[in-house]
């Protein structure tokens, strides 16, 4: 059977879709008719500005990468590469950082430092048997041989993650930049019609936590972290804060929400209230809460 048979399904060109609501903050009214706590006042806001933009300044720099998965995109040479591999390390990026880690370097040995290659020629099929050994933890090695199938698919048709959300999501225009809920919606639903199951989220009505972080190592630019190279695909501003149980606890604490359920509805409402704080730049706020959560122990 040739490689192609083996692709479940695969888009056209550069299907349409509708496209999706712009992530601006609901109007304060509104907000407050459905329950939901109301925006901060000038005073909140200012010194809430001034506390979390000390921690993000204070965080947000180069020793940062030490022990997170940030820093296996800037061991690689190239974007395809960078997206590659950022991608890979985000969909691992659950539970003990000493385990996971291990797996992502094994994935980058296994590359020889050139995983976008190693995806798109099928090399990794030499690496990773399609069987229900444990790759790690809820993952298999049939897991994994099915989320790089569906990563193969897309870059022999579209070249990169980045011009398939472009194409799929309608806006060709390369000086159009997408809300990052379009680039989420478009990931999900990829991987669900090729059946990569069990990794990638099968919506958006989940926290998307780790796609998220995803779109924020590629949006954010002058980061010493983030690398910045989609900032020209989506709006820096609709990015969606990443959430996890750290990111609720500390936002609990300092009452910028009031829910600990991890759902998208969550974490779009807690971004509307960093985007009060950060106007321009809300997940620079994802540093400022890992530096509260720090200096809280």
């Amino acid at each position: 059977m040739s490689k192609k048979q083996n692709v479940k399904k695969t888009y056209p060109k550069c299907p349409r879709t509708t496209k999706a609501a712009s992530h601006a903050p609901t109007p304060p009214q509104k907000r407050e008719e459905r329950g939901v706590r109301r925006f901060l006042n000038e005073t909140e806001v200012r010194s809430l500005r001034r506390k979390l933009l000390s921690l993000a300044n204070k965080y947000e720099v180069p020793d940062f990468l030490n022990g997170d998965p940030s820093w296996f995109m800037h061991q690689v040479i190239g974007e395809r590469n960078q997206e590659t591999i950022a991608f890979i390390a985000s969909c691992l990026s659950y539970g003990s950082r000493n385990v996971f880690m291990p797996r992502i370097q094994y994935l980058l040995d296994c590359s020889r430092n050139e995983p976008y290659e190693w995806i798109k020629s099928g090399k990794y099929k030499l690496d990773i048997p399609n069987d229900d050994t444990c790759f790690y933890r809820l993952y298999t090695n049939a897991m994994m041989y099915g989320l790089f199938n569906a990563l193969q698919a897309m870059y022999e048709m579209y070249g990169d993650m980045k011009t398939f959300i472009r194409c799929h999501t309608g806006h060709n225009d390369d000086n159009y930049q997408l809300e990052a809920i379009e680039a989420i919606e478009a990931i999900c639903h990829y991987f669900q019609e090729q059946e990569s199951v069990g990794i990638v989220p099968k919506n958006a009505s989940s926290s998307c936590k780790r796609v998220c972080m995803f779109l924020r190592w590629m949006v954010r630019t002058d980061s010493p972290i983030d690398l910045g190279i989609w900032s020209d695909l989506i709006r820096l501003r609709s990015l969606i804060m990443p959430l996890d149980t750290h990111v609720i606890q500390q936002s609990l604490q300092l009452g910028l929400i009031t829910s600990k359920t991890t759902s998208m509805s969550v974490a779009r409402k807690l971004t509307d209230k960093l985007l009060e704080i950060f106007p321009d730049d809300p997940l620079k706020a994802d540093f400022a809460l890992f530096g509260y959560g720090v200096n809280q122990k």
